[in-house]
């Protein structure tokens, strides 16, 4: 299934400055890979090295804070990719 992925600016350099690009997949899992494959370095940007999600990265699948990989995409939803901001 294709599903519309928002980016944050965080991970627009690899898509050559795009804030919306699609990707296929059931679960994010999928989609990551499918990002991966189009636009390389991406995953590794929001994924680290035990497969899990960057502390400073948020996945919104539907709306609601994904935080597993498995979280499954069902038709009509809209991934956002988004960095948390700090500072003081």
């Amino acid at each position: 299934m294709c599903v519309k992925v928002h980016l944050s600016s965080h991970v627009r350099s690899y898509t050559g400055g795009q804030a919306q690009v699609e990707a296929e997949g059931g679960t994010l899992v999928d989609v990551m890979a499918d990002l991966e494959r189009r636009y390389p370095g991406i995953r590794f940007r929001v994924i680290d090295e035990q497969e899990r999600i960057r502390p400073h990265m948020n996945f919104f699948v539907g709306g609601v804070l994904a935080r597993d990989l498995r979280h499954p995409i069902r038709p009509g939803d809209e991934v956002f990719i988004l960095g948390s901001l700090s500072g003081g």
